[in-house]
């Protein structure tokens, strides 16, 4: 069914069963042991599209149609799906929400989209519930604010639900150029949280772990952004400099802001008794 902000055209509906379909390949071949971890560049994005109709430029649910394929054909158990792209991931969090074998944690910015949405409070329901985690971030959170809740929230709920595999749902739209967004994020950033996840999967789950792209809207600096997690995700660094990092991280928030973001984040942490 059409939905919000999802303008379909010929090829539309042809073109999402690719995209989904390489999410369903990247997680076959970590789970089968043919590759360490994989990165699966959708396209069209997933994480909106609700079980009922598509939104927010999302046709088809890729994540959950890759996870709900591997537990029927490879039996995977429980799975962990982390989502910072910018945006709420409000259509995993729809199709989980009573499900306690998935996982389901959202860093995004507070009332973007869906507008006005934050989510703090949503936390699942029957046996789903405390499965969905939300973490709202101020506007301009910057690399403090995400890094600080990947410490505080993302990793200690990770090492609690113990995961088979990992998914990222890989949005870049929290980049500090992002014209849909206003968060401040530089690709070391990204770098930096791709590493707190690929230690954790080498710690809980052999590690196992995919990424599959979401949004990314400032065509300049996305690709910057991507190549720091794929460097970081294989191991291998190569010799293109970011020339827009050092001039990102001088616009990062203050101490005092820091601070703020920080009691907000501990707050949400002890709600969620981690």
């Amino acid at each position: 069914m059409l939905g919000e902000e999802a303008p379909l055209g010929p090829g539309s509906y042809e073109i999402a069963k690719l995209s989904a379909g390489l999410a369903c390949t990247a997680v076959e071949a970590v789970l089968q042991g043919r590759l360490d971890n994989a990165y699966s560049l959708s396209r069209p994005p997933g994480h909106h599209c609700l079980p009922e109709q598509s939104m927010g430029f999302c046709f088809l649910a890729n994540i959950p149609i890759a996870i709900e394929r591997a537990q029927a054909k490879l039996g995977l158990g429980k799975v962990a799906v982390i989502d910072w792209d910018v945006h709420h991931g409000n259509g995993t969090q729809h199709i989980y929400w009573q499900r306690d074998d998935v996982l389901t944690i959202s860093l995004h910015q507070d009332g973007c989209f869906p507008a006005g949405y934050a989510g703090e409070q949503d936390r699942g329901a029957g046996a789903g519930y405390g499965y969905n985690l939300n973490i709202p971030l101020l506007a301009g959170a910057g690399d403090d604010g995400y890094q600080y809740a990947m410490r505080q929230i993302v990793i200690p709920a990770l090492d609690r639900f113990r995961p088979e595999l990992i998914i990222i749902a890989c949005g870049y739209d929290a980049n500090a150029l992002d014209p849909l967004a206003r968060m401040q994020l530089h690709s070391d950033s990204f770098r930096a949280m791709t590493a707190q996840v690929q230690n954790a999967a080498d710690r809980l789950c052999g590690g196992k772990l995919v990424m599959v792209h979401e949004g990314g809207y400032a065509e300049a600096y996305v690709p910057f952004c991507g190549l720091a997690v794929m460097e970081e995700l294989s191991g291998i660094r190569t010799e293109v400099q970011d020339p827009l990092l050092g001039f990102i991280q001088q616009q990062q928030p203050r101490d005092a802001f820091n601070q703020f973001q920080r009691t907000a984040i501990d707050r949400l942490a002890q709600e969620f008794d981690l």
